[in-house]
């Protein structure tokens, strides 16, 4: 278990390089989304200057490496895709790799939640991922066709 952990961290630190190394050019639009959330963010978390200013270079780090990440996953089921077009691929491989994409993406944000608790409050921090959390909720309202739940009293 212990040999499987460092092969973990090493080729997280490798990738992590990698993505590092890279000039990640995001879209209008998702530079446009990272905007709207570290706005909604702040004023939600109620983040003073020093925050602002302390917790922007990493919050847009982490966005950009999920973005990333999105790539690999979605790179991931075209090919799955062109697979299953041939032939019938090796299913348990595939899930070990999906398993893999989405510990990666746990391990982005460990990273992101140790760099966040040296920089804010834990009662900041909390909050900072209850509004997180919110803008998500937000979204995935503001879409159109979405059936609309009834809004709960909180």
């Amino acid at each position: 278990m212990k040999t499987i952990k460092n092969i973990f961290i090493i080729v997280l630190v490798i990738s992590s390089s990698i993505i590092e190394a890279q000039e990640i050019s995001l879209s209008p639009k998702v530079n446009e989304m990272h905007a709207q959330k570290w706005k909604y963010i702040v004023e939600k978390a109620q983040l003073s200057q020093k925050e602002v200013d302390a917790v922007l270079p990493v919050f847009m780090e982490y966005e950009k490496s999920v973005w990333n990440q999105h790539d690999k996953k979605r790179d991931f089921f075209k090919m799955v895709e062109q697979m299953e077009k041939n032939s019938k691929p090796n299913y348990s491989q595939l899930n070990d790799q999906f398993l893999e994409l989405e510990i990666n993406q746990a391990q982005l944000f460990k990273i992101y939640h140790l760099k966040l608790r040296k920089l804010l409050s834990s009662e900041t921090l909390f909050d900072y991922y209850k509004a997180e959390r919110g803008f998500k909720r937000k979204l995935l309202h503001d879409m159109p066709n979405m059936p609309q739940r009834p809004h709960r009293p909180n």
